[in-house]
């Protein structure tokens, strides 16, 4: 194992065979870490948390000659992670995300830089979420969807397996496609079902359903149900699946400050 003399680690962490831990890590009590671990410089690991096999925390970004989206300064936050947290084996955590308390990755799970996840979040197996992507509280995102970068996914949100976002109109042709980036927003408790495909930069209403197999090309509207290629409108969506009537629900972070 190798540990830098310039990290802090808390009390009761546990750390496996072939562990590398790099200068300015803290990390938190009873913290578990498996084997063949990788903690890059800076990372933040909260109390609690479970990092398993052959995880990489903390991976700096590398930019292609032809990457639209990814930054060309080289200087991120820390990578952190909350209490609680379980990062799945072969994950890969980038500099510049910040997970909340609770966060559950699957294995082999990827968040790049500039990703935030709110508490309580599950991110299952396979999951890639790209850059500049901001994901709610609570949510559930299933095994190999595709985040793309400069996606918004609110507060509950339900994303079933292989969804796949969209953030290029121009499939990377000309330069005019630059001015126009942009993935899909999911607003609260939005729900999109397996296989279907988001194109940029629209706007999936408050509750709406997206049916499985869907291509939605517009913007759906709040508590609506769409369907097919392209998808079109349905039906509302029943009242008793609205999220507010859900056992789980707990009202949204600004509830929350009210009622404090």
């Amino acid at each position: 194992m190798v540990l830098s003399p310039r990290s802090k680690l808390g009390r009761d962490v546990t750390r496996g065979e072939y562990v590398v831990i790099e200068e300015d890590v803290e990390i938190g009590d009873d913290v578990e870490i498996g084997h063949h671990v990788i903690i890059r410089k800076g990372v933040r690991i909260g109390r609690g948390c479970k990092i398993l096999d052959g995880a990489v925390l903390g991976k700096r970004p590398a930019k292609a000659s032809l990457s639209a989206t990814t930054a060309d300064v080289q200087r991120f936050d820390p990578l952190v992670l909350g209490e609680a947290v379980t990062v799945g084996a072969g994950c890969i955590l980038y500099v510049g995300a910040t997970l909340g308390d609770g966060v559950f990755l699957g294995d082999q799970a990827t968040v790049r830089e500039d990703v935030t996840v709110g508490d309580q979040t599950i991110l299952g197996r396979g999951v890639t979420v790209e850059n500049k992507v901001s994901i709610g509280r609570r949510c559930k995102i299933e095994t190999e969807a595709y985040i793309t970068a400069l996606s918004t996914v609110e507060d509950y949100c339900f994303i079933a397996p292989e969804v796949t976002f969209t953030n290029d109109n121009f499939l990377g042709r000309t330069e005019e496609r630059r001015k126009h980036f942009g993935g899909p927003t999911l607003k609260k408790g939005a729900r999109i079902g397996a296989n279907a495909t988001l194109l940029p930069g629209i706007v999936i209403g408050e509750d709406a359903l997206v049916a499985a197999g869907s291509v939605v090309t517009k913007d759906v509207p709040p508590r609506t149900i769409v369907v097919g290629t392209p998808a079109r409108v349905l039906r509302p969506v029943p009242e008793e699946q609205l999220i507010e009537n859900q056992v789980f629900y707990d009202g949204d972070t600004q509830d929350q400050k009210v009622k404090k």
